[in-house]
């Protein structure tokens, strides 16, 4: 599945991989999903019929290495977060939005998360979303990841990033316009 970009209007053995990948991830990450069965999900994502965005987001999940999985129940969706275990490699090396991609003055990235979040049609987490998250593992340990930013902050210029040091989680900030090799972003997605 990985590395295979899925069209909107997928064939039926792609949504039979997407399908397949996402319940063995499900059955061996139960920690993530206390309670949940995987039967209830996966009548959901097959009512979402092959050619939805939703199916096809998930699907972009997955080929940039986000290794989603369901994280918990909001409002009668299922809450999809990508749970590899650094941030996902076919998403870094991006600014976090178009200002902070439009400040540069040289040496621009092909993209920033803000943009692929959108493409992609889902959103970046939350300071709270990747806080919750890191209760389930030990995540961006080599890495960070972007989330989302709020907007009193980012008028200041900053945005907002997480990663896992020395045992810790940290939430820390740089220039919106800034991108390393090693910063991506994790995204959610209620289904």
């Amino acid at each position: 599945m990985k590395g295979v970009k899925m069209k909107k209007n997928c064939p039926p053995k792609q949504r039979d991989e997407l399908l397949a990948a996402l319940k063995a991830r499900f059955d061996a990450n139960k920690a993530r999903h206390p309670g949940l069965v995987w039967a209830k999900v996966q009548a959901r994502l097959e009512s979402r019929g092959c050619g939805t965005d939703k199916l096809w987001s998930l699907a972009e999940m997955e080929r940039t290495g986000g290794e989603p999985d369901v994280v918990g129940v909001k409002s009668g969706e299922f809450v999809f977060m990508d749970c590899a275990p650094e941030s996902p490699t076919g998403r870094r090396s991006v600014c976090y939005d178009r200002e902070g991609w439009l400040s540069r003055k040289e040496a621009r990235p092909k993209t920033t998360a803000m943009d692929l979040a959108t493409e992609m049609g889902i959103a970046l987490l939350t300071e709270e979303e990747y806080l919750a998250l890191q209760k389930l593992g030990e995540f961006d340990t080599k890495t960070s990841s972007w989330i989302a930013t709020p907007a009193d902050f980012r008028e200041q210029g900053g945005a907002l990033w997480g990663g896992r040091s020395y045992g810790r989680v940290f939430i820390g900030c740089n220039g919106a316009q800034s991108y390393y090799a090693a910063r991506g972003f994790r995204g959610v997605l209620e289904v």
